[in-house]
């Protein structure tokens, strides 16, 4: 078997075919959680606390900053000022939370409704050969 027929069989195989799909969708939930936060649930979490909350500019400047430089993170990262952004790492983390609790959500989901769906009746184990046997003997002998 050629390792070009071996790679086929193995890209075909329905596991390989449903881990890409679902790294697809994934990646497109992904960008989907991301505008949850950032346009919908960040938004309100700054105005109940009264005024703009944005985790992107939260950082502290590690090294000296150049004269004339711009104190914005992105005018920082650009004068390669070492910057401890831990702004970015909160937004990743609510990101990730809401993420695992819509994951949870819609896992359980599923497990309820697999739950709901009637099983199947289980089919009646196949008597041993002798007592197959023996029937036939006795209905040859009522005859």
């Amino acid at each position: 078997m050629s390792m070009m027929q071996e790679f086929k069989e193995f890209a075909m195989k329905g596991n390989v075919m449903d881990l890409a799909v679902g790294v697809i969708i994934g990646g497109a939930f992904g960008k989907i959680v991301d505008s949850v936060v950032g346009d919908l649930i960040m938004p309100v979490i700054a105005w109940i606390l009264g005024g703009k909350l944005d985790f992107s500019g939260m950082y502290f400047v590690l090294g000296s900053v150049p004269p004339g430089t711009a104190t914005t993170l992105d005018a920082l990262k650009k004068a390669q000022v070492p910057v401890f952004a831990y702004g970015s790492f909160i937004t990743i983390l609510v990101n990730f939370v809401i993420l695992a609790f819509i994951i949870f959500m819609m896992v359980k989901q599923v497990n309820r409704l697999r739950k709901d769906e009637p099983a199947a009746p289980p089919t009646p184990a196949e008597p041993p050969e002798d007592t197959v046997l023996l029937r036939e003997i006795r209905d040859s002998l009522k005859k």
